[in-house]
C-alpha cells in the first residue's frame, strides 16, 4: 500500500480479524487506527529524511514456514522460550513451575483469546498510544503476530525469558510484530529479545515493529535486546517503557540491522522514584540508514533517567543518535543524563549526536555529552606499539567504545554473541 486510501483494506483488516478469531474490541482498534491513518502525520526523527521510505507498504499474504528453513533447537535450554518466524509460532517453551505461578508467555493472538481483559486493559492504551502518529496507527490496523509476557505480583524469575523473531527474506509478507510485557507489582525479569532475517531472498518488505514494556510498582525489568533484521527490510522500530512508582526498566539494545531503520526508544517515567536506563548501541554500513530518537521523560517526582549511546559507522552509513531528556513540571528531584557517541571509520560515512534536554521544572539534575570522531590515533599508536597489528588494534579499540552496553546484557552467551555478531558486521 502506497499513498494510497488506507480504507480500501477496511475488508482485508475484517477478513484478517475474523481468521484470528480476535475479540471485537481489537476489531475495532483496527477500524478506528486504520481511519486515523490517514490524517496522522509522520513522528518527527531530527535530522533524518525517511518520508520517502516504503514504511506504509503492505503485503497481506498468508505465510507458512519451510520446515527446512526454522531454526535447530538441539541445543535448548530450560528457560522460557517462544520462537516466530514471520506470522507463525514455531516453538514455545514455558515450565509448568512458572506456569502454576500464574506467568503468562505465549503468542499474542493466543492471549487475546486466552486472557482478553488482560490484553485489553495495556494493549497501546498505556506505553505506545494507537493515535500517536501515523506509524503507529498504521501498526494497530496492520499487526499480524506478536508476543504477550506477564508476569504475577511479587513473582521474581531468575532465568530469562527469551523471545525470537525471525523474518523469512524469501517471503513478501510484512512484518509487523507487537511485543507486549507487563510486570506486576513488585515482580522482577531479565527478558531477551532477537529479530533477524534468515534466508537468501532479497523480497523487499516494510516492517512495523512496537514493543510495550509495563512496569507496576516496584517492579524490576531487564531488557536486552540484539536487531538483525536484513537489508532487505525498512523498519520502523517503537520500544516503549510506562515506569511507575520505584520501578525500573533498564535496556540494553543492539542496533545491528543492515537495512534502513528509524527506532524511537522512550521511557516514561511515570511513577515517583521510577528509574531507567537506556544503552544503545548501533553500527550502520554500507549505503544505509539508522536514526535512533532515545528518549526519556521524566514525569514524576526523584525519578531517574540516563541514556547512554554509542555507534559506529563504516564506508557510506549514515547513523544519527538523537538524545532527548525532558523533565516536565512537578518532576521535582528529577535527574536526566545522556551520553551520545559516534565513531567513523571512513571518510564517506556521516554521522550526529544531538543532545536535547527540556527543562521545565526547578530543582533537578540535568546534563548532556555528545561527540562525532574518528578513532583516536594515539590510543591507535599506544596498541600498534605494543605489536598490534592496525587492524586487531582497530577492532580493540572499538569493542571498548561499545562495551559499556555489551557488559549491561545479564546474560554471559549473550555477550559472547553480541560481541561476535559486532564483529562480523564490523568485518563484513
Amino acid at each position: 500500500m502506497k499513498d494510497t486510501n488506507v480504507k480500501t483494506y477496511l475488508d482485508d483488516i475484517n477478513a484478517f480479524s475474523a481468521q484470528m478469531e480476535e475479540p471485537s474490541w481489537m476489531n475495532e482498534i483496527r477500524q478506528s487506527a486504520l481511519e486515523q491513518t490517514d490524517v496522522l502525520e509522520l513522528p518527527k526523527i531530527e535530522r533524518v529524511k525517511f518520508h520517502r521510505w516504503p514504511l506504509l507498504d503492505v503485503q497481506l499474504e498468508d505465510y507458512m514456514p519451510d520446515a527446512g528453513f526454522a531454526v535447530q533447537f538441539t541445543e535448548m535450554k530450560d528457560n522460557p522460550v517462544l520462537v516466530q518466524q514471520n506470522t507463525v509460532t514455531i516453538f514455545e517453551q514455558l515450565s509448568t513451575e512458572l506456569a502454576e505461578k500464574g506467568v503468562i508467555f505465549t503468542d499474542l493472538f493466543t492471549a487475546m483469546k486466552d486472557y482478553p481483559e488482560l490484553v485489553k486493559e495495556y494493549y497501546m492504551t498505556k506505553a505506545v498510544l494507537v493515535d500517536e502518529d501515523k506509524l503507529t496507527a498504521f501498526h494497530a490496523a496492520f499487526m499480524n503476530s506478536g508476543v504477550f509476557l506477564y508476569v504475577p505480583k511479587n513473582v521474581v524469575i531468575k532465568e530469562p525469558i527469551e523471545s525470537i523473531f525471525i523474518q523469512d527474506s524469501t517471503s513478501k509478507q510484512s512484518f509487523f510484530k507487537h511485543v507486549l510485557i507487563v510486570a506486576d507489582e513488585h515482580s522482577e525479569i531479565n527478558y531477551l529479545e532477537r529479530f533477524m532475517t534468515t534466508g537468501e531472498g532479497k523480497e523487499k518488505v516494510s516492517a512495523n515493529i512496537v514493543v510495550e514494556v509495563i512496569a507496576k510498582a516496584g517492579a524490576k525489568v531487564k531488557y536486552s535486546a540484539m536487531d538483525q533484521l536484513g537489508e532487505n527490510l525498512t523498519t520502523y522500530m517503537n520500544r516503549r517503557g510506562h515506569i511507575m512508582r520505584d520501578a525500573s526498566v533498564d535496556w540494553a539494545l543492539g542496533v545491528l540491522n543492515d537495512g534502513d531503520v528509524v527506532a524511537d526508544f522512550d521511557s516514561d517515567l511515570v511513577g515517583e522514584a521510577s528509574h531507567s536506563e537506556v544503552k544503545v548501541v548501533a553500527i550502520s554500513a554500507g549505503r544505509q540508514t539508522q536514526g535512533i530518537d532515545t528518549r526519556v521523560t521524566n514525569k514524576a517526582s526523584h525519578s531517574v533517567g540516563h541514556i547512554l549511546q554509542h555507534g559506529v559507522i563504516r564506508e557510506r552509513g549514515i547513523l544519527t543518535f538523537n538524545g532527548i531528556g525532558h523533565i516536565l513540571k512537578g518532576a521535582k528531584g528529577a535527574d536526566a543524563q545522556q551520553e551520545s557517541r559516534v565513531l567513523m571509520l571512513s571518510d564517506k560515512a556521516r554521522g550526529d549526536a544531538n543532545p536535547i534536554l527540556l527543562i521545565d521544572e526547578n530543582e533537578v539534575t540535568a546534563g548532556h555529552a555528545a561527540s562525532v570522531g574518528r578513532v583516536d590515533p594515539e590510543e591507535m599508536y599506544y596498541l600498534m606499539s605494543r605489536g598490534l597489528p592496525k587492524a586487531e588494534a582497530e577492532r580493540l579499540v572499538i569493542r571498548g567504545f561499545l562495551g559499556s552496553v555489551i557488559t549491561a546484557i545479564p546474560v554471559k552467551e549473550v555477550q559472547k554473541e553480541f560481541i561476535e555478531v559486532i564483529e562480523r558486521k564490523l568485518n563484513a
